[in-house]
């Protein structure tokens, strides 16, 4: 039996040509004789293969191709060069049988009529999407569940929260049960309640239908909560793929430390331990980062010190971790 990646892609590469123009009058004239070209590379030899039913989070900071990434993926925009291919298809061919298997859900554009409810929408997918009664009606009932939206069907949409209008969007995404859903910042400006529905909402609907989802989010939570695999890009090239322990592993290889004492202890052999650093004193209260490798040497020495009364070890927080890791890359290069 031939074994099919979902998504499939080697060397995908695009590159957008631009003319530079300089400001003012004068150099809008000139632009017509003479125009000076540009040509920026957006994503640059990009090679991976996601598994039916994964959750992967794609990761990096603003302008590193992402978002061009999910594009092509979607078919929205075509690639330069490489291979591409998803669930079988190339997809900036557009071929309805495609996109009757994919999503694509940007958290700052609309799928929803916004001056009507959002049933209407929903019955418009229907058409599109050729959807007979009792599948659309199954659906509908399942994500409205889900989603907890059963009382916003038939408000307008325009009347509704930003968090509750994600859920509709959500719910347009997928009535007509994609085997991809591609997330674009989905809890973007979102309320804590909020975003933590969206994320329970999505882990069901990759538990329940098997959905494939690649997520870009700069909400940290959104990646643990969701993705057991992550890939990193930045400047166009992947830097990482592989396991989210594995990058808090590989790309920061420490731990946060905090231990309070019952009373007040002195530092100062702890400071000159090998491997500890960041080294903080608030009251009772001692902070600390740990070298990995040493943590149990580390925790031991801070017993040492007093009579401990509450002790706290945890991995460095992941936004914090790329953003060493990206720090790191731009001084090496």
């Amino acid at each position: 039996m031939t074994h099919t990646h979902a998504i499939s892609a080697h060397d995908l590469t695009k590159t957008y040509t631009f003319h530079q123009q300089r400001a003012g009058l004068g150099g809008a004239l000139k632009s017509l004789v003479r125009r000076k070209y540009e040509t920026r590379l957006a994503v640059d030899r990009v090679t991976f293969a996601i598994e039916p039913g994964e959750v992967v989070g794609l990761l990096g900071p603003n302008g590193a191709g992402k978002t061009t990434t999910l594009k092509m993926l979607s078919g929205l925009l075509y690639k330069t060069s490489g291979d591409l291919d998803v669930l079988g298809h190339t997809p900036s061919d557009r071929k309805h049988d495609y996109l009757r298997r994919i999503a694509l859900v940007m958290g700052q554009k609309t799928m929803l009529w916004w001056d009507v409810p959002a049933m209407e929408s929903l019955l418009l997918h229907k058409e599109m999407y050729g959807l007979s009664t009792v599948e659309f009606e199954r659906n509908v009932a399942e994500l409205a569940e889900l989603l907890d939206v059963q009382d916003l069907l038939n408000v307008q949409v325009r009347k509704t929260s930003l968090g509750e209008r994600m859920k509709l969007e959500l719910m347009a995404a997928l009535v007509h049960g994609p085997e991809i859903l591609f997330l674009d910042e989905p809890t973007i400006g979102l309320d804590v309640v909020a975003k933590a529905r969206v994320r329970s909402f999505l882990a069901d609907v990759n538990r329940l239908r098997g959905t494939t989802i690649l997520i870009t989010s700069h909400d940290m939570d959104d990646i643990e909560a969701l993705c057991s695999r992550v890939m990193i890009i930045d400047h166009g090239r992947l830097q990482f793929d592989g396991a989210l322990d594995d990058l808090v592993r590989t790309a920061q290889p420490r731990k946060l430390v905090r231990a309070t004492y019952a009373t007040p202890v002195d530092v100062g052999p702890l400071t000159a331990f090998e491997g500890v650093s960041a080294v903080e004193v608030d009251g009772l209260t001692v902070r600390l980062e740990a070298d990995r490798a040493r943590t149990g040497q580390i925790l031991e020495q801070l017993t040492r010190l007093g009579p401990l009364v509450d002790l706290d070890v945890a991995d460095a927080d992941v936004e914090e971790i790329m953003r060493d890791l990206f720090l790191r890359r731009g001084e090496a290069s």
